[in-house]
């Protein structure tokens, strides 16, 4: 994978919006300061270590138990005797003392403890941005004055090169409040599963270059196979029409679409934002999609359910559908309880677009808020230490993801993992009777951040189908550049989140109309841009360019 600075279409929406270029101090000291020179006094230090820094295993002098906010995924409920639990107690000193909230009602009521001043110490799955309306009124430690002890996530942020990205999760008072789950490499997962028997039947048995071309073999495919009524048909479409699909496309046409769109793009060029909705990209992306249905290969029904699109592909009415490294196991295991036994399909290489072959900018991931309260707390130094090493050392992440050798996995002489027969985990030993996430505790988005971590263990925990489809991305792909981000002010930030919500709800919406031919992308496009200007479009991105303007000019 090569990471230049092409011109850059950055997703930079409220929550990038948020956020400055502030310098950040992480040169580790004798007193081990942060941004501003806070220390931790002994008062606050009951559990820590001593002589912790990177690469040093995290184990409390003493028992700690800290309070977390756990979001509960209905895939993996959580369960008291789970191994990690008992591990973490075992190995490291460490309980918690949960608010175990459901995954569908998370967000909500964490939003309802943090502003009720109830936060738990850590706050556990948290994306950047949520943070923002939190911060003037004191409720989130600004983490970033303690960088310094956190010597693993000082150690990740420079040898991943990612300083550049930390930087722009500064909020207006300079600090950071949100600590991100990191990558070494760029989340690369999603693209198009296809009936390889079906494309051969067309004659077809290389993967498209770009997506002009995927439009090309799709109607090869329909003309070959006169039983499909589409030749593709998607899911994941119920929330954000043809999200999925939108999402992988868009780097290639140098916007943001789909799952990852925003109203704000960064134009490097002009070296300012421009709204992402109504620009020259987004109008091709859309008009590219748009002639996906007018051409009757694309399933018009962009607002369907997984189930029924799913439904589509298994009894061979569609010939391709959305999909991701997990859900290969998904789509076979339903081919064979269909009696259709070992149906091939496999994930395409995402084509590329007139932008290139792009993967989305940044390698930052969901990640964890900490309470203010928890400085005040006899632990604090060592919850520090406790987040530092489960989070961000590769010890930490190990454990996070594979559990304990010699109970989930063992360990072969070459260092390569393999999990225990009896536990599965996504497609590895499908079918075992146990779940590493369901009943141990692990591959847990609570304590493994959206799976940030390095490339080697990411590809660690995938088949060797899926991990060499994965190395080839990120080996063609070249990674677009982080976007600066512009310091908005308490005012401007209200300004904006107002008129956020009712221009992605309208960009949606339009967008759902041209790609299903209600709306004529050559006749209306104009009529569309000036519908968005009244709903505030320009005032949106005067508003962040003038933020930017003088971020950059402070910084």
């Amino acid at each position: 994978m090569r990471i230049t600075r092409h011109t850059l279409v950055g997703a930079a929406g409220l929550a990038a919006a948020a956020v400055a270029l502030s310098a950040c101090s992480a040169t580790p000291s004798e007193e081990a300061v942060g941004d501003d020179g806070v220390t931790i006094d002994e008062a606050h230090s009951v559990g820590a270590m001593e002589d912790f820094e990177a690469g040093v295993t995290f184990k409390a002098t003493e028992p700690v138990n800290f309070s977390l906010m756990y979001r509960d995924h209905p895939n993996y409920p959580v369960k008291d005797d789970w191994s990690v639990f008992q591990h973490l107690e075992e190995d490291h000193n460490v309980t918690f003392s949960r608010t175990d909230i459901p995954m569908a009602d998370y967000d909500q009521k964490k939003s309802l403890l943090i502003g009720s001043g109830e936060a738990t110490d850590i706050i556990s799955s948290t994306y950047a941005g949520s943070e923002t309306q939190f911060v003037s009124g004191g409720a989130i430690l600004p983490v970033s004055d303690y960088f310094d002890y956190m010597p693993n996530f000082q150690q990740k942020i420079e040898d991943w090169g990612l300083e550049e990205d930390l930087q722009n999760r500064r909020q207006e008072d300079g600090k950071i409040y949100h600590l991100p789950g990191l990558r070494e490499v760029p989340d690369v997962q999603y693209s198009v599963v296809i009936r390889e028997d079906l494309w051969e039947k067309a004659g077809i048995t290389e993967d498209p270059a770009t997506w002009d071309e995927y439009l090309e073999q799709l109607e090869q495919v329909k003309e070959a196979n006169p039983e499909l009524d589409y030749a593709m048909s998607d899911r994941w479409t119920d929330a954000t029409p043809i999200g999925s699909l939108l999402n992988v496309m868009a780097p290639n046409y140098d916007t943001a679409a789909g799952w990852g769109y925003a109203n704000t793009s960064y134009d490097e060029e002009a070296g300012e934002y421009v709204f992402t909705g109504t620009s020259d990209e987004y109008r091709e992306l859309v008009a590219d999609a748009a002639a996906l249905v007018e051409a009757g290969v694309l399933d018009p029904e962009i607002t369907q359910s997984d189930d029924q699109a799913v439904q589509k592909f298994i009894s061979g009415t569609s010939a391709a559908i959305s999909g991701n490294t997990q859900v290969i196991a998904e789509y076979r295991q339903k081919f064979a309880d269909s009696g259709q036994g070992d149906v091939p399909i496999r994930l395409i290489s995402i084509p590329g677009g007139p932008a290139g072959d792009n993967l989305p900018s940044g390698r930052f991931t969901s990640g964890i808020l900490i309470s203010s309260e928890a400085a005040e707390k006899p632990y604090f130094k060592a919850l520090l230490q406790f987040v530092d090493w489960l989070y961000y050392s590769d010890e930490g992440l190990e454990f996070a993801q594979w559990g304990v050798e010699g109970e989930t996995f063992t360990r072969e002489a070459d260092g390569t993992r393999k999990l225990m027969d009896d536990i599965a985990w996504s497609s590895i030993n499908a079918g075992a009777p146990k779940l590493l996430n369901a009943d141990y505790g692990y591959s847990n988005g609570v304590f493994l951040l959206a799976n940030g971590s390095s490339e080697e263990l990411v590809l660690s925990m995938m088949t060797d189908e899926i991990a060499e489809w994965t190395a080839q991305q990120l080996e063609k792909k070249e990674q677009l550049p982080t976007a600066p981000a512009p310091l908005l002010n308490e005012i401007e930030l209200e300004q904006t989140s107002l008129l956020q919500t009712q221009l992605t709800d309208a960009v949606h919406a339009a967008t759902a109309s041209f790609i299903t031919g209600q709306r004529s992308v050559e006749d209306d496009w104009d009529a569309y841009v000036t519908e968005l200007e009244g709903l505030g479009s320009t005032q949106l991105v005067d508003t962040i360019n003038a933020a930017l303007e003088r971020t950059q000019s402070e910084g």
